[in-house]
């Protein structure tokens, strides 16, 4: 997987003390480490937050909507329409990541924090709305790595301005100890005065469309749980390691949709199948898929599922993580960049339960629970 590019990477602002450990810290075997090199339990609260903040900090700048960053017991945000959209989701070891996988790779900070922003980012962005501040509660084992910790508040940051969320920054959080990482970040949006998208709006002769990838973070998940060096693959299936790593939400696709008339929508985070169940129970319709469009989305992963001997179509359907959009948007719509249309809504028969089907027969729903794996 390529190394994040250091030219990405905001530069901390220099710290007292940056060679040597904290004072009340460890100070025989580790005296010679850089600060980034000892673990969290030889800084003191304030000292390992006084390397974290500058790395937030956005270059200098918050977004418009924080009034007040880190610093205080609370952050300060604007809601300039009266109403606030908010999201919170939690990534912990060994449920959701890997600190050492299979295949040899090394789980980064920056990998973590990059995939803490995008999964939140991208809820925000199925409800049609955008992004304006994150709050961040970290748990950490005393033997993290300062230079972990750094590294994920890189991540964090990088995630929302490579991945276009130019309004929002980090407003502040929360620091605590524990047996596993853990990372719960909540998101803060604004509808800019528009009506929200949900889930429950698409109507019999909608189309459904698909903005972003499918089945490709799980095709990288296989990879990454492989015993395949990770190393040894090509540059294009390394990419789809990457992908699930740190995902690539199309953040413009969910502004679009609303305001190209966008009748229902929502994040792809549990495969397309059990998402689009979910969409279809909602709205009381049903979801009918086509061959051919799905049949395209496996081609992308037919080399992965060739090197590990595994079938494309049940990444595509049962994948999740990839962090796209399903939409649906009324017959005959122009559908916004970014989008493709992938099937469309048919009304339920008498006593007939809402379902996902292809080309009229009813799928396996697949996708991820996270109380059945």
């Amino acid at each position: 997987m390529p190394e994040k590019p250091t030219s990405s990477r905001p530069q901390p602002r220099p710290q007292s003390g940056d060679d040597q450990p904290a004072a009340d810290g460890p100070q025989l075997t580790v005296s010679a480490l850089p600060v980034s090199g000892l673990p969290v339990s030889a800084l003191s609260e304030g000292e390992l937050l006084a390397r974290i903040f500058p790395r937030l900090a956005m270059e200098g700048t918050h977004g418009a909507a924080t009034l007040l960053g880190p610093g205080d017991d609370a952050a300060v945000i604007a809601a300039p329409d009266g109403r606030t959209v908010i999201s919170i989701d939690t990534q912990v070891q060994d449920q959701d990541f890997r600190l050492q996988w299979p295949s040899g790779y090394e789980t980064t900070g920056f990998d973590v924090g990059w995939k803490a922003a995008a999964q939140n980012l991208s809820d925000i962005n199925a409800m049609g709305a955008s992004a304006t501040s994150l709050v961040v509660s970290l748990t950490l084992p005393p033997d993290t790595p300062v230079g972990w910790v750094e590294d994920l508040a890189d991540g964090l940051t990088s995630g929302i301005r490579d991945l276009g969320a130019a309004n929002c920054s980090v407003a502040g959080g929360d620091l605590g100890r524990g047996r596993e990482i853990s990372v719960t970040v909540a998101v803060l949006g604004t509808l800019d005065g528009g009506p929200a998208v949900l889930r429950s709006g698409a109507k019999p002769g909608d189309t459904v469309a698909l903005a972003g990838t499918a089945g490709q973070a799980a095709a990288g998940l296989a990879l990454l749980e492989s015993t395949i060096p990770l190393e040894t693959l090509s540059a294009e299936l390394r990419g789809l390691a990457e992908l699930q790593s740190r995902p690539r939400p199309p953040l413009a696709a969910g502004p679009a949709a609303r305001a190209a008339g966008a009748t229902a929508m929502l994040d792809i985070s549990d495969g397309m199948l059990r998402d689009g169940l979910r969409l279809a129970a909602a709205s009381g319709v049903a979801v009918d898929l086509h061959p051919g469009a799905l049949e395209r989305l496996k081609d992308v992963l037919r080399p992965a599922a060739e090197h590990l001997h595994a079938d494309a179509g049940d990444w595509v359907l049962g994948g999740g993580e990839d962090h796209g959009l399903l939409a649906t948007f009324p017959s005959g719509t122009l559908l916004p960049a970014g989008f493709t249309a992938i099937g469309s809504i048919q009304a339920l028969g008498i006593n007939e339960r809402p379902v996902v089907t292809i080309a009229g027969r009813s799928a396996d729903t697949g996708g991820w629970d996270h109380f059945a794996h």
